[in-house]
């Protein structure tokens, strides 16, 4: 599918930054990709914008380069108040498949270390990718069934108002637990940088 010309500004931003943060960090695009287990050629096409980073390919950037994920995106204006309306927020897919589910990012920027994505997975979207992140993670459940597996704690079944927390840098994902949608919020509140 083809990007809207908005879309495709936005691929352009975020190419630019991550461009940007390689070329600060002085890595070539070669090591770069090598760090983030994507392919060169990839890589070049996400700096040209003509591809957009997948929830897990912006992850793996960032720990890369090391900066939080909200780095790669785009910075909001400069008003203390930034709203997110219904219709808003980046659609990132959880990995780079067609079947991917799709996470809304409500909050991902480089200025704050709070990162807010919302979730309406439906039955057969992919979900069940590995994740790790730097900091702490909070994973609501506002409605249907979804079993967090949580390396080392075994598979836990949270169902709708549930709260899960743990540390972000324990690989986990997701499984559906049923053929209902689920609609979840999670949170991730990535440590500051030490100055």
């Amino acid at each position: 599918m083809e990007p809207t010309p908005a879309e495709a500004a936005l691929n352009a931003r975020i190419g630019a930054a991550i461009r940007r943060l390689r070329e600060r960090s002085g890595l070539s695009m070669r090591e770069l990709a090598r760090r983030a287990s994507i392919s060169q050629p990839f890589l070049s096409q996400l700096e040209h914008g003509t591809s957009a980073p997948s929830m897990i390919t912006t992850y793996r950037l960032a720990e890369a380069l090391g900066v939080q994920p909200g780095a790669l995106l785009p910075a909001p204006g400069t008003s203390p108040v930034h709203i997110t309306r219904a219709a808003e927020g980046r659609l990132i897919p959880v990995a780079p498949r067609p079947d991917a589910a799709l996470g809304r990012a409500l909050l991902m920027r480089g200025d704050t270390p709070l990162e807010i994505i919302e979730y309406q997975v439906k039955p057969g979207e992919y979900l069940r990718e590995w994740f790790t992140s730097p900091g702490d993670l909070a994973l609501y459940v506002i409605t249907g069934t979804v079993d967090v597996e949580v390396e080392g704690t075994g598979t836990h079944r949270l169902h709708p108002r549930d709260l899960l927390t743990h540390d972000a840098s324990i690989r986990h994902r997701w499984t559906l637990a049923s053929d209902a949608p689920a609609h979840l919020l999670l949170t991730i509140a990535h440590p500051r940088p030490t100055p």
